[in-house]
């Protein structure tokens, strides 16, 4: 796994307490961002359509992306994909409300640029997104001892 190779290789002592799935996860994310980051010039700036909406499938692209990359990629997951989906909705659709409509559409209604505004919103929301989808999304299953005797 090359994140796990440059995880072990970063300096001042951060090799003890980045993990390798952090890294692979801002590589990831950072592509799905950009692409959504062009989905939403190519909409809104491109073809005039609301921001709402432009944020909205731009978002809904990225994160179906990022989904994918992430479950194959960076954390491996063989668990049923069924419920793995059904945890990231809800987790996206927390994200969205609060990160992406609230901070975003917020700062933009603000007066802040669009683009400044989106990138403000993903700062936060890939701290938020990195930790629900480590610990919430494809989290392992704790292994319970069954052979336990009490004989």
């Amino acid at each position: 796994m090359a994140m796990a190779a440059v995880a072990r290789r970063l300096p001042f002592g951060l090799s003890r307490i980045v993990p390798a799935s952090l890294l692979g996860f801002a590589v990831i994310n950072g592509f799905t961002f950009a692409v959504d980051l062009a989905l939403l010039t190519l909409m809104h700036g491109g073809l005039g359509w609301p921001l709402p909406v432009s944020i909205t499938i731009g978002y809904v692209c990225a994160f179906g992306l990022s989904f994918v990359l992430n479950r194959a990629f960076n954390f491996r997951s063989h668990a049923d994909v069924g419920p793995q989906v059904g945890r990231y909705v809800v987790v996206v659709a927390v994200n969205y409300l609060a990160w992406i409509l609230g901070v975003g559409s917020g700062l933009a209604a603000l007066g802040v640029d669009y683009h400044l505004a989106r990138v403000l919103a993903g700062a936060c929301e890939g701290v938020y997104m990195y930790c629900a989808m480590r610990w919430i999304v494809f989290r392992e299953k704790s292994t319970v001892d069954t052979t336990r005797s009490d004989a």
